[in-house]
């Protein structure tokens, strides 16, 4: 097969354009997926390069057909993903759930829009409670939040090796804004820069007869008693902690003796780190700690930096949204939170400073 990129090259795109790249980049077979803004360009992209480099793709009647369907191409042995943004995004719930309770490795691609139910087609971080606990599972995915271009390639190619390896839905959030807006990114080949895609293989079809040449292939997602329910959650439980370690990523930034701990996580990093700068410059000890994995949180690497901090400010896009995940994930912690929500709306590096000055102040 062709490879879509043979050396390094930098270009100036959208992220969406970013995003089909990057599943090129990474073997993806076949993207299933229905048009919803301001996802579209992924499958716009998708449906221009995959001919020319023998992949598919298949636009479903609806959201959920989209889910099943790439749950179906996981099944076969595909590497298969979707997209999906706002509306979409709760439609295709119940096969992301499906994934959770049948350890499928869906891969799925999520241009936050704003909310509740259509709201806007622009931008918002609304949904990563969704992609974080969406349905009506407890939550064993891995959800990473991005910040710019360059790591919605990086981490659309991660994704298929974490999906793969953990056999746990893996979900990329960006934005409207991510996708929509163009800026420089380096695309490369994994394989060059020694990332080796871990191979897939069929779920079903298996070579040989069950139980005897082999072990049967249970993929189940009903059970007949609450103890069988029981035992499958804890199993799926233990299985999930096991590897948080491997996979749970967060990034500092001017934590080591920060007074005024600034959280904030995908695109608003930008504007908290240059806040961090200017504040600095002000003389106000300020930091920035960015969970790169919103599910599951890198707690243990929060809770020391925000128990030293004097002050903590969580910077969102949304109502609150992860700041509960936050003050779950440092329970026991007594240094005050404060906040700065935008719901839909950006956040500029001029609004966390003057709250973080007013917070240095005591007002």
């Amino acid at each position: 097969m062709k490879k879509p990129i043979e050396k390094e090259t930098r270009a100036y795109m959208t992220g969406n354009e970013v995003v089909a790249w990057a599943a090129l980049a990474a073997q993806a077979d076949i993207m299933y997926g229905y048009p919803i803004t301001p996802q579209n360009e992924i499958m716009h992209y998708w449906t221009r390069l995959a001919p020319q480099f023998e992949r598919e793709f298949l636009q479903t009647e609806d959201e959920a057909s989209a889910g099943f369907t790439t749950l179906g191409g996981v099944m076969a042995g595909r590497r298969s993903f979707t997209g999906t943004s706002g509306p979409g995004h709760m439609i295709m719930q119940e096969a992301m759930c499906m994934a959770e309770m049948m350890r499928l490795p869906l891969v799925s691609i999520i241009q936050q829009r704003g909310g509740p139910s259509t709201a806007t087609v622009i931008y918002s971080q609304q949904e990563s409670t969704l992609a974080c606990y969406g349905g009506n599972g407890e939550g064993f995915r891995v959800v990473y939040s991005t910040c710019n271009h360059q790591e919605l390639f990086d981490y659309t190619i991660k994704a298929f090796n974490t999906a793969w390896k953990h056999f746990f839905p893996v979900f990329v959030l960006g934005d409207g804004y991510q996708a929509k807006m163009r800026e420089p990114v380096t695309l490369y080949d994994p394989e060059a820069r020694g990332v080796q895609m871990i191979p897939t293989k069929p779920l079903l079809g298996l070579p040989g007869t069950p139980g005897v040449d082999r072990d049967p292939a249970q993929l189940r997602n009903t059970y007949n008693t609450e103890e069988e329910l029981f035992a499958v959650v804890e199993d799926l439980r233990k299985a999930y902690e096991e590897i948080v370690p491997q996979v749970a990523e967060y990034q500092t930034y001017d934590c080591d003796d920060c007074e005024y701990l600034i959280i904030a996580h995908g695109v608003v990093t930008r504007t908290a780190q240059e806040a961090v700068k200017n504040l600095r410059a002000k003389g106000i000890k300020a930091g920035h700690f960015r969970p790169v994995t919103l599910r599951p949180l890198a707690a243990d690497a929060l809770l020391p930096i925000a128990c030293r901090a004097k002050k903590i400010l969580v910077a969102e896009s949304a109502l609150g949204q992860v700041k509960r995940m936050i003050t779950d994930g440092i329970y026991g912690c007594t240094t005050p939170i404060e906040t700065l929500y935008k719901p839909g709306e950006g956040i500029y590096t001029e609004e966390i400073e003057a709250k973080v000055l007013a917070m240095a102040k005591g007002e």
